[in-house]
């Protein structure tokens, strides 16, 4: 006897689920407990080791580099190019864009599309819920905090924070590999 589909996949569901919680103690949403967000990476030709999970969108031209981690609900807007460097975390919730329609509408849609790059350096981390602007450029080795809107370019070893971002520390690398933050 065949059980009906809503009954097979709400069995599958919490076997996956037992595993999931067995293995690496989280409960993830069915789209993560069925697929593989490194296979996904691979798919969308980001680089080696980088994963990125089922619930993150990503549009037009995004390039990601080696060994990146793309949390859950992220937006990745690539539609004016967006370059993501080595070794990057871009946490939950994280927009990154390289457009904006605020001229167009301004216009009453007589404008176009306003469109620009947008580039993240090597070894960034992107904190949760933070949004980075289209045009702008994040330095190697910078740190956005939770919840920054960061709408002008961030140099290299610098954490910024708050909306609009502002610097508020400075990241050192120590000789032993090390990481010390430095807030102001």
């Amino acid at each position: 006897m065949t059980l009906p589909l809503d009954e097979e996949l709400g069995a599958l569901h919490a076997r996956l689920r037992a595993e999931m919680a067995e293995r690496h103690q989280r409960d993830l949403p069915l789209q993560d407990l069925l697929t593989d967000r490194w296979e996904r990476a691979r798919a969308l030709g980001f680089g080696e080791g980088s994963s990125i999970y089922q619930s993150a969108y990503v549009y037009g031209d995004v390039r990601v580099g080696a060994g990146c981690w793309i949390g859950p609900n992220a937006l990745l807007d690539g539609s004016g190019g967006l370059r993501i460097g080595d070794g990057c975390d871009l946490s939950a919730g994280v927009q990154v864009y390289s457009h904006d329609t605020v001229e167009r509408v301004l216009s009453d849609g007589r404008a176009e599309i306003s469109r620009a790059p947008t580039v993240i350096g090597d070894h960034c981390h992107v904190g949760a819920s933070a949004v980075i602007a289209k045009g702008v450029t994040i330095g190697d080795h910078a740190v956005i905090g939770a919840c920054a809107f960061v709408n002008r370019d961030v140099a290299p070893y610098t954490v910024v924070a708050g909306v609009p971002a502002r610097v508020i520390g400075r990241v050192v690398a120590e000789a032993d590999g090390g990481v010390t933050l430095v807030y102001d």
